[in-house]
């Protein structure tokens, strides 16, 4: 008798220890889904839940134990199955895997999130993607303009094919689409002797350098800005992932909190909407960049981590998790299944 009595409180106690931490890890995945909910409804929910899934694999138990007598064992074994199916499979295991996994992950996912969204908010506040782009003309421009001065500077010193004939007419209609003038009048100087020839090719060197520099001063001017409204937005957001980095170092923000990371990922959603407001002042640094920051209804990668229904998704798409996400998964299922062996140990029915 005593040992029964034992046995019944140790189980007892070990199905209260192992179901608080996989009521508190159903319970802080609940939170981090419905962050407007009250914890103490999440943890309501999570109990009940956790108590019937219980329940249901006692009833599994006890139509599979063929010592007792039990009527209609079929439809307990089915009914046990279902609820298990349901109020486990369905909710216990997956909002633990995703506690578990969200934990282990949050840091490092809020740091890359930052560290990606101030980086393209620069170059919006900077417009260094616009700036670069302008370089990159203008070098352009610079290139092109050198392989026409030696084509003409070719043209003029050979001595076989003097005057200005139709291959320096084509030349000089490459250097004025090049310039963006409608003509460039060649020069009335003579170019008989090869000094002439070559104060000629520096007298054109000279002309087609002054063309170029105007060039490209409009291409300068022409680039894009940001509007004046879309900087402050820009400076502001900025300012905000800045303060949430040193509120993080201070320790002044956990993570692991609900509301605290709710914070942290409502500037990151205004950050992301920044971005796509003026994706045309951003240089994305890959494809799969610009679809997040871009699409239709932009969700940053914090966002994605605390709902557990999208860590599932992208973990049964490949996309998150790989080993370390089956590893929590099975830790998730030992727990509950300890809880549950200890659950019907205690509850067993004898009769």
């Amino acid at each position: 008798m005593n040992e029964n009595k034992f046995l019944k409180i140790f189980t007892i106690v070990g199905f209260l220890a192992f179901a608080a931490v996989s009521c508190w890890a159903t319970a802080e995945s609940l939170h981090l889904l419905l962050p407007s909910w009250p914890a103490i409804f999440c943890w309501a929910i999570t109990i009940g839940f956790f108590f019937i899934a219980s329940w249901g694999t006692k009833m599994i138990a006890d139509s599979l134990n063929q010592n007792i007598y039990m009527e209609k064992r079929g439809a307990t074994l089915i009914g046990g199955i279902i609820i298990v199916l349901i109020f486990w499979l369905l909710c216990s295991m997956p909002t633990n895997t995703h506690t578990f996994f969200f934990r282990n992950l949050i840091d490092e996912k809020v740091t890359a999130d930052i560290t990606t969204s101030k980086g393209y908010l620069v170059q919006i506040k900077d417009n260094t993607n616009n700036n670069e782009q302008a370089k990159i003309k203008v070098t352009q421009l610079r290139n092109e303009l050198e392989i026409l001065l030696g084509e003409l500077e070719a043209e003029i010193k050979n001595a076989a094919n003097p005057g200005f004939g139709p291959k320096a007419e084509e030349i000089f209609r490459k250097f004025a689409k090049l310039l963006g003038v409608d003509k460039i009048e060649p020069l009335n100087v003579k170019a008989n002797t090869p000094k002439e020839r070559q104060n000629l090719c520096d007298a054109y060197r000279q002309k087609m350098y002054t063309l170029a520099d105007s060039k490209a001063r409009n291409i300068v001017q022409s680039i894009l800005s940001p509007s004046e409204e879309n900087l402050k937005e820009t400076t502001l957001s900025l300012k905000n992932l800045q303060l949430i980095n040193k509120s993080i170092d201070n320790g002044d923000l956990d993570l692991t909190d609900a509301e605290d990371v709710q914070g942290v990922k409502d500037q990151l959603n205004t950050a992301y909407n920044v971005v796509k407001k003026n994706e045309q002042f951003v240089n994305f640094k890959d494809e799969a960049d610009r679809e997040a920051y871009t699409c239709a209804n932009p969700q940053t990668k914090v966002a994605r981590l605390l709902s557990v229904y999208d860590v599932w998704v992208d973990f049964l798409t490949g996309k998150e998790g790989g080993l370390a996400f089956v590893f929590w998964i099975i830790i998730s299922i030992l727990v509950d299944v300890a809880a549950f062996i200890f659950f019907d140990i205690a509850f067993k029915k004898r009769d």
